[in-house]
């Protein structure tokens, strides 16, 4: 199973939009606190649509109280900082839970975390002179390559709503 893991998260658009992926995809939610908006936020329950009412949702004071509670050696960081590409990792066993840790929009994932965890850490590829990307968008990402190395476990790979030949029906 994917878990994805939100450091103090602070905009309330882009954690409402990757809780509808995470809904979209069967992924858990995990959420480090503080954060700076209520979860109640209509920013938020605008990006998250209905899909937040089936939303599977941990959240955690703190990191420490989070790294008491998970497989330490299955957690991997996304940042910047990163010498390996997020594409690199061996992610094909769906057997294994794997949980993507992404940092504040401001300030990503404290240092001393990153530091203490170097073997875990992946990047996304951008020009030298960008800083960043939207987290909601580098969470989709690195969920999808992970959900691509192992076949798309349980998810839909043709329209199942409408049916696989909508396009084809006149």
């Amino acid at each position: 199973m994917i878990h994805i893991v939100l450091f103090r998260p602070e905009k309330p658009q882009n954690t409402g939009n990757i809780m509808r992926l995470c809904v979209a995809i069967h992924a858990t939610l995990h959420i480090i606190g503080p954060i700076t908006f209520s979860l109640e936020n209509k920013d938020l329950q605008r990006a998250g649509m209905d899909y937040i009412d089936d939303l599977k949702l941990f959240f955690y004071e703190d990191y420490a109280n989070f790294i008491k509670t998970v497989p330490q050696n299955n957690i991997y960081y996304v940042t910047r900082y990163a010498n390996r590409v997020y594409s690199s990792f061996d992610f094909s066993s769906p057997i294994n839970d794997v949980y993507l840790m992404f940092g504040r929009e401001s300030t990503g994932i404290p240092y001393d975390i990153l530091r203490n965890n170097i073997d875990k850490l992946m990047r996304i590829p951008m020009v030298p002179a960008a800083r960043s990307l939207n987290v909601s968008n580098c969470v989709a990402l690195v969920t999808y390559e992970v959900l691509r190395q192992q076949n798309f476990p349980s998810l839909a790979t043709e329209e199942a709503i409408k049916g696989p030949n909508f396009l084809f029906k006149k």
